[in-house]
């Protein structure tokens, strides 16, 4: 299978440079293909701005939406943008790996997304009628490939925890698992979270990386996480608001997944 790792931690010698090395060495030795996206290394622009579209006018009024729509379309997307869609399309799955800084993911690999998921790529594409909203959460461009996150946090697990201070982790990453995977269509497996990442020794790395590399081995065969799909009649259209007989009672991040499912 072919695999994207984008990676976003700026120092090589960090946990999270052992653990990239780690990830693209145990897929390759299991006869997958990977290809790597440092972030950093690349010196990533991580502005999304109006140079991302090198024939527009100059004296146009920037419209995000508009210009990535035209770059697109018209084939004069900047390059670096071009190249990692062309990963995207080439991977059966991604893996994001990044710090949780700020209850999210690094500025540089935000970037990546705001660029690389263009208008008519990643979004703005399908259908748009009473019946059917967009080609998006469960369809779209991406439907077919799975996607996981690995994630270091400086905090306990039980910070993370249903009650804990910081608040439930799932709830933490759902707007990268739900927002930013799931809705260009990728099959969402459960993250992969490393806590207290500052107090690895050897030997809890040891056990890390034999954890980690159980997950790698089941990408193919581990149960996505089972969020609501949009266009499968749970949700009404085009309000897209769950109708009243689905999960009932619930609200919030956890109505869109299917927990009976799990």
């Amino acid at each position: 299978m072919n695999i994207l790792l984008i990676y976003a931690h700026p120092e090589p010698r960090s946990l999270n440079g052992s653990l990239k090395s780690f990830i693209i060495k145990r897929l390759e030795n299991a006869g997958h293909f990977v290809q790597l996206s440092d972030l950093y290394a690349m010196k990533w622009k991580a502005a999304l701005d109006a140079d991302d579209n090198t024939e527009r006018q100059a004296d146009a009024r920037f419209d995000p939406s508009l210009n990535s729509k035209q770059a697109f379309e018209q084939g004069t997307q900047s390059k670096d943008i071009a190249l990692e869609q062309d990963k995207l399309r080439w991977a059966n799955a991604v893996i994001l790996q990044f710090p949780l800084w700020w209850f999210s993911m690094p500025a540089i690999l935000k970037g990546w997304v705001e660029r690389v998921y263009a208008y008519g790529f990643a979004y703005g594409v399908g259908e748009h009628s009473d019946a059917h909203w967009g080609d998006r959460y469960g369809e779209g461009m991406m439907a077919g490939k799975r996607a996981m996150l690995v994630v270091t946090a400086g905090g306990w697990e039980s910070h993370y925890s249903p009650r804990g201070i910081n608040g439930p982790i799932d709830d933490i990453l759902f707007p990268i698992q739900h927002g930013i995977l799931y809705y260009p269509g990728f099959d969402t497996l459960p993250p992969f979270v490393i806590y207290r990442s500052s107090r690895t020794d050897e030997i809890r790395f040891s056990r890390i990386c034999e954890e980690l590399g159980q997950r790698l081995d089941d990408l193919w065969k581990a149960a996505p996480i089972p969020f609501r799909p949009q266009n499968a009649g749970e949700y009404d259209i085009p309000r897209l608001t769950l109708r009243s007989d689905v999960a009932p009672g619930q609200y919030g991040f956890g109505a869109h997944v299917a927990l009976n499912q799990l």
